[in-house]
């Protein structure tokens, strides 16, 4: 389903001077996978996810998703690609404040290439699904922490993306609260969807399948976990 081949991501500030982020990263990721992505700061972790989950293009190497070169895709392309295959989840929610739950769950959906008819529907079917179907009506700013993380996951299975990308998923959470998260994660891998979450949570990290070290822009070391 992913496949990274020596994948670089260099910035310039315009003059003489770059930044290696990235230095030639591989990465295979199989459809139904849980895979967690752990390093130090700075290693390159939220600039690998940009890259998987096409917010970003690297700077030399290969993307395939879906056998697709992502670096032929334009920018309208890459767009419609991420709206239909990938669900994001952030670690600070990112929430509309001043709208309803459910208002914020179906936002994914006004940027679809065809606004469904059963939307509402889907919306309320997805909030149940992560255990929110009282709180359809509530504003986020009401919610928990954990409950708002929930509406986050919600809104980013509203496309039914066959991957979901969460970074730092459990960082603003406390340890009642994150481990809930994780489970909720695990039940969606079971149901086969493919994960990646970026950690720098050990405990978190060993509920997935494998995870990958990142060190100084290369991946150090792979750990199978199952």
């Amino acid at each position: 389903m992913i496949k990274l081949e020596s994948i670089e991501k260099i910035y310039s500030d315009g003059s003489r001077s770059s930044t290696a982020v990235l230095r030639g990263i591989d990465l295979h990721v199989r459809q139904g996978e849980y895979v967690s992505i752990m390093g130090p700061s700075g290693s390159g972790k939220t600039t690998l996810m940009n890259i998987i989950g096409c917010l970003d293009k690297p700077s030399g190497g290969r993307y395939l998703l879906d056998e697709i070169d992502t670096l032929e895709l334009d920018d309208s392309q890459l767009a419609s690609a991420r709206n239909r295959k990938i669900g994001f989840v952030f670690q600070l929610f990112h929430l509309l404040q001043h709208t309803t739950v459910l208002k914020n769950v179906l936002l994914p959906l006004i940027y679809a290439e065809q606004y469904p008819a059963d939307a509402e529907q889907r919306a309320r079917d997805t909030l149940a699904t992560v255990g929110l179907a009282d709180k359809v009506n509530a504003r986020p700013n009401t919610l928990s922490g954990g409950e708002q993380q929930r509406v986050a996951i919600a809104r980013a299975l509203i496309t039914s993306p066959s991957i979901l990308l969460a970074d730092e998923p459990t960082g603003n959470l406390d340890s009642e609260s994150g481990a809930e998260i994780m489970e909720l994660f695990g039940r969606l891998h079971s149901q086969g969807r493919t994960i990646i979450i970026v950690t720098h949570n050990r405990s978190v990290a060993e509920l997935t399948d494998r995870t990958c070290v990142l060190d100084r822009g290369l991946i150090s070391s792979q750990e199978l976990h199952r």
